[in-house]
């Protein structure tokens, strides 16, 4: 896999060089990179939430912080985002839980513009640099001049700016999004909010088929996948990277939510061929 670079230097810094390895190093047929909501359902469990992600298998993690108009959440995820904003979680909780989950995987923030705007995108970026998060998401920020100001800071500090592309993004918009890539390229396999789908399966290679044309960077598919069954069907359709995020907040609100989360992950660490 080829990596982005301008004037012999990695665009996407130490972040990127990171997420390349765990993409690289992946066991199985995809890289495993489960998505949590930070914070929730409160920060002690959260904690323990991702440690079950780790002994699980993830590759890398996608941590996302609470959020108040959350765009691209489903209805799972943006309960789960309310629960911790009403429980007093904040940005700094989540840098911290961040930093020690980087300890062990590469971690990718997700958030949205407003937050990462609040403090300035070369001061909010520097924090992550700073507690070794590897790469950021932020889907309101599309590519073009609102996102440059972020991509720009990102190249900076040495953190992976990872854009989204859509099963409705026209092929000259997927080509502009793909030269600004860094770590990886997010394809979302549905038009909409995340969440678990019944059947999505089949288009997941055209999916995936028109994010990875022509990338430089691998192609991580989410929204929508939630056994191992979906997860087997992305890697078979060419992803890079299978994401998960819905079914696994939705198992780390039960009761025993360590316990519900690692039967999940060894659903989808057998669906991506690892015993």
């Amino acid at each position: 896999m080829s990596t982005q670079e301008t004037g012999g230097e990695r665009r996407g810094g130490a972040g990127e060089a990171r997420i390349a390895r765990a993409f690289a190093d992946a066991t199985g047929t995809a890289a495993l990179m489960p998505y949590m909501m930070g914070g929730y359902p409160d920060l002690a469990r959260s904690r323990e939430v991702a440690r079950a992600y780790v002994d699980g298998g993830a590759d890398l993690i996608e941590l996302g912080i609470p959020y108040s108009d959350p765009l691209a959440d489903g209805p799972v995820i943006h309960a789960a985002g309310t629960a911790a904003l009403q429980a007093g979680i904040r940005v700094d909780d989540i840098l911290r839980l961040g930093e020690q989950l980087a300890a062990d995987v590469p971690v990718v923030l997700m958030t949205y513009a407003n937050i990462v705007r609040r403090p300035g995108f070369e001061a909010f970026v520097g924090r992550l640099r700073d507690a070794g998060i590897s790469g950021l998401i932020v889907p309101d920020l599309p590519i073009g001049e609102e996102a440059d100001p972020a991509i720009a800071a990102c190249d900076a500090a040495g953190v992976a700016f990872v854009p989204l592309v859509a099963p409705t993004t026209d092929p000259e918009r997927v080509a502009e999004v793909q030269r600004e890539a860094r770590g990886f390229l997010y394809a979302v396999s549905v038009t909409g909010t995340t969440g678990e789908r019944e059947s999505l399966t089949d288009q997941f290679g055209v999916v995936v088929g028109k994010a990875k044309a022509g990338s430089t960077v691998p192609v991580g598919l989410g929204f929508g996948i939630g056994n191992g069954q979906q997860a087997a069907a992305a890697a078979a359709a060419g992803a890079d990277g299978v994401i998960v995020g819905s079914r696994l907040v939705r198992a780390a609100g039960e009761d025993d939510p360590v316990a519900a989360v690692s039967a999940v992950m060894a659903d989808l660490a057998r669906g991506l061929g690892r015993g």
